[in-house]
């Protein structure tokens, strides 16, 4: 357990939850310690990992006031970039299954780490007019999606539905998150735990080497789409200091109230 995620047990399963309070936003120290938390889980005796969040929210996606923090430092911006996409890899490329036990809304690098585990179980929102949603928001706000991360969306959903999400920036609510995969299952917030262990149970009845070889073999895509060469990050942090992208930034810190 560290300050950042917090670990817990259910028999052979980990529970990794990331615990960052209010929004669990994705800076650099909550990123590495999500992979050191992989690595621990796989160096143990874990046979399976679900990674959750806190009640109405996932994971808001990177830490942009953070990012707007650091002003024309390009390498600390790089820097912070390469180790979220360090944390999706880690999850890509974990040898044991892992699940997303997604509590509330996963927009921008919350959908992201949602996509790189092999199931993800999503909360009803206790009010049905306000649903929770997912999706890959980044056009909202001025940025754009490196193509790794589009891929992540493609796989599960398709190339011209990911076209249209990805463009607009939409967000998703749950049941049509369901409806078109990009979801795999909805229950009740306090049962999007229980659910996802119970799936992991399945899997994990299944004979260990046959799974885990045929798990590798299902997803080495998933993994090419993460590889650095495909995120071309200097050039998405040359885009970062474009008038159209920082005009958004700022947008979006003013409706935080940063």
């Amino acid at each position: 357990m560290t300050a950042h995620v917090q670990t817990f047990d259910h028999g052979r399963i980990r529970e990794l939850r990331l615990a960052r309070p209010p929004v669990n936003a994705l800076d650099p120290a909550l990123c590495r310690a999500l992979i050191a938390a992989l690595d621990h889980a796989v160096a143990g005796d874990a046979d399976a990992v679900v990674l959750s969040g806190a009640p109405g929210i996932f994971s808001a996606g990177l830490d942009v006031p953070h990012l707007m923090a650091l002003g024309e430092d390009r390498h600390a911006l790089r820097a912070a970039w390469g180790a979220f996409f360090g944390a999706a890899r880690a999850l890509a490329e974990l040898r044991i299954p892992v699940v997303a036990a997604i509590t509330g809304h996963a927009p921008a690098g919350g959908c992201v780490l949602s996509l790189c585990c092999d199931y993800r179980v999503m909360a009803r929102s206790p009010d049905p007019a306000k649903p929770f949603a997912i999706g890959m928001n980044e056009t909202q706000v001025g940025l754009a999606v490196p193509d790794g991360a589009q891929q992540l969306m493609r796989r599960v959903i398709g190339q011209h539905r990911a076209e249209r999400l990805l463009v607009a920036g939409h967000m998703v609510p749950a049941e049509e998150a369901l409806k078109i995969g990009l979801v795999d299952e909805l229950a009740e917030a306090d049962h999007v735990l229980p659910r996802a262990v119970a799936w992991l149970e399945n899997l994990l009845r299944l004979p260990r080497a046959p799974m885990l070889q045929t798990r590798a073999l299902a997803r080495a895509d998933l993994v090419q789409a993460l590889d650095p060469d495909r995120l071309h990050l200097d050039r998405f942090v040359e885009g970062w200091y474009e008038p159209d992208t920082q005009a958004g930034l700022r947008a979006l810190l003013a409706r935080l109230g940063k």
